[in-house]
């Protein structure tokens, strides 16, 4: 089967919606992700890459979520809730080889509040099963080798480790970075996708609640 592009429109689930990234998001963004925590995580190429201010980092999102054929960022908010509605994260399913049926899952981050809780895996759900629903049979998702936490949480997610590509990109500071490369394929998809709402299941549909001021659980960031 060869693989389609899918339309950009919402995504909802239990927790979160995963709306169309808009550029009157970005201000959001900015008070959710212009972090020091986050970029630490290799998120915008790293510590080196922290927007000054407000004005960088929307030029800097910009570019990051830029949109277009090959690509469908989207704006991470909860669903229910105190906070229904916040923004705590971003996302792209981009790099579309429809004839290769082939896909990635990155850039992405999320506000250290919701570090730990049914985010992450709720946006990998909707994401893998959108890109599979379409036709495509593998989907890559990948982080800098170096970062122990980010390679966890994909692990955790039930991605297989395809190889770690050396000196594949350069960080924010100039030095060059290893990537490991991780892919849910289409034959994985029911294991993963069962792992995925068996994780889910364990909030038994509470909201997420936004932990301001705390630095939350590591274990949720994925930064490609």
């Amino acid at each position: 089967m060869t693989a389609l592009r899918p339309a950009d429109a919402e995504l909802a689930g239990r927790f979160i919606r995963l709306t169309p990234f808009d550029e009157a998001d970005i201000p959001a963004l900015y008070e959710a992700l212009c972090r020091p925590e986050v970029f630490a995580g290799g998120y915008g190429g790293g510590p080196a890459g922290l927007p000054s201010d407000a004005s960088a980092y929307a030029a800097f999102a910009r570019a990051y979520y830029l949109g277009g054929e090959h690509a469908m960022p989207w704006t991470v908010r909860l669903r229910g809730g105190a906070h229904d509605g916040r923004v705590v994260g971003a996302t792209k399913l981009a790099d579309f080889d429809l004839p290769n049926e082939s896909a990635h899952i990155g850039w992405t981050a999320y506000d250290p509040g919701v570090w730990g809780s049914a985010v992450n895996p709720e946006a990998k759900l909707l994401l893998l099963g959108l890109a599979f629903d379409h036709g495509f049979g593998r989907v890559k998702i990948q982080a800098d080798a170096n970062n122990a936490r980010s390679r966890a949480a994909i692990e955790r997610l039930g991605a297989q480790l395809d190889g770690v590509l050396r000196r594949h990109k350069r960080r924010a500071d100039g030095s060059w970075r290893d990537s490991a490369v991780y892919s849910v394929i289409i034959d994985d998809w029911p294991t993963v996708r069962a792992g995925l709402e068996g994780r889910l299941a364990a909030w038994h549909g509470r909201p997420v609640e936004l932990r301001v001021g705390s630095g939350g659980t590591p274990s949720g960031l994925v930064a490609d």
